[in-house]
């Protein structure tokens, strides 16, 4: 029996020249597996012809964006996830949404192996392969231009030789990755961290220097979902999508960091994300109303360590499955409204309210009405500060 291969297809030059490279080099049959998750560009129909006029014996595609948005991007607004405090983790939350399909079309074809386009230097490598492993540790993974050598040059020589149907027209100067939940760039003139980004790099946020009128919006979540934009109800994805766009018009959610790279490189990326980087920041502050303090001390802590698993491709681990419990339970209460102000780049909370909410306006008030008891502030001050009292009487001695 004709082994068989099922490569994550996205229907551009490379991935359509790495069918009949993976068939030359391995002699194998290959099955093309294009996942949606909102990245746009061409009607999947479309992508699944090529893939089979492109020497594919099987191709299947998969609209998956509400299940991208429902399972992987809603945990991680609920996790409040920045990797390193700012990137809002917009390739990583997409690749184990696109193995889990590699993974389950690889059982249904009888597939021994699973392709990927990634190079050898980046993290969607280990996402896709350490994901594959977690599901089924029997699949082999192989990736053309890692493992193959199958440079941009020589993948439109095979394209122009093979009469493949598409286009070898000039590669864009950027390396470009978007989904619902934003877009990365990187490569090109990026490259120098001294060049600072043009804007045509960007393409999902409008210039927030442009004089504009600002936008109002109240978010609506409960247990930590967003239910509701400005008073209507919406689904997971209809709120990213509409605040992509709403917040996208601000100049909302552009980022331009250096980052740490798993494969132990900096590496710099411009990346787009007005819809995340609005729903987080007014998560967060929700979070700050509705969660006891040192439930969100902690969560701080636990924050961090699940965006460090998910960028590093480990979203199937035992670890994030732990912590994904964890940021449950901690959602409990977080329910209600966030108003927010979009304009000029940023999102500013301006109003809270939660029927959940911890804020005692009678305890915080300084004036007529304040419940507070400041006799007991005294007596609390002196045992707060007892052990660094002690310990100063002794290193002053």
């Amino acid at each position: 029996m004709t082994e068989r291969v099922v490569l994550a297809y996205s229907g551009g030059l490379d991935t359509s020249v790495a069918i009949g490279w993976i068939a030359e080099e391995t002699g194998a049959e290959v099955i093309a597996v294009a996942v949606d998750v909102g990245q746009g560009g061409e009607d999947l129909d479309v992508i699944r012809k090529r893939a089979l006029a492109c020497g594919a014996v099987e191709a299947e595609v998969a609209d998956a964006k509400d299940e991208f948005a429902d399972e992987y991007c809603l945990p991680a607004i609920k996790a409040n996830a920045l990797y390193m405090d700012r990137y809002p983790l917009v390739s990583a939350l997409s690749r184990p949404t696109i193995v889990k399909h590699l993974v389950a079309a690889a059982k249904k074809h009888g597939a021994t192996t699973v392709a990927h386009g990634c190079t050898g230097k980046g993290n969607d490598q280990v996402r896709f392969e350490a994901g594959i492993s977690s599901l089924a540790p029997g699949l082999k993974c192989i990736a053309p231009v890692r493992d193959y050598a199958m440079t941009r040059d020589k993948a439109i020589a095979f394209c122009e030789e093979k009469g493949l149907p598409i286009a070898t027209t000039k590669k864009s100067p950027y390396s470009i990755d978007q989904n619902v939940f934003g877009r990365a760039v990187e490569t090109g003139f990026l490259e120098d961290i001294w060049n600072g980004p043009v804007e045509d790099v960007y393409e999902y946020t409008e210039n927030p220097a442009t004089p504009r009128e600002a936008d109002e919006v109240i978010i609506t979540f409960k247990q930590g979902v967003p239910v509701a934009i400005d008073g209507k109800p919406v689904t997971v994805l209809q709120a990213i999508q509409q605040l992509n766009e709403r917040a996208g018009a601000q100049g909302i959610g552009r980022i331009d960091m250096v980052e740490d790279r798993l494969v132990g490189i900096k590496s710099r990326e411009i990346y787009e994300a007005p819809g995340a980087i609005a729903l987080i920041t007014a998560h967060q502050e929700l979070e700050n109303v509705t969660v006891e303090r040192e439930l969100a001390r902690y969560k701080r802590q636990v924050e961090q360590r699940w965006s460090e698993l998910v960028y590093d491709g480990l979203w199937f681990s035992p670890l994030k499955r732990a912590l994904d419990g964890f940021v449950n339970e901690a959602s409990e209460h977080v329910s209600g409204d966030i108003r927010m102000t979009l304009h000029g780049g940023r999102a500013v909370v301006t109003g809270r309210r939660s029927q959940e909410s911890l804020y005692d306006f009678n305890l915080a008030t300084y004036d007529t009405g304040d419940t507070f008891d400041q006799s007991l502030s005294k007596g609390f001050i002196e045992i707060f500060g007892m052990s660094s009292k002690i310990a100063a009487k002794r290193d002053l001695a």
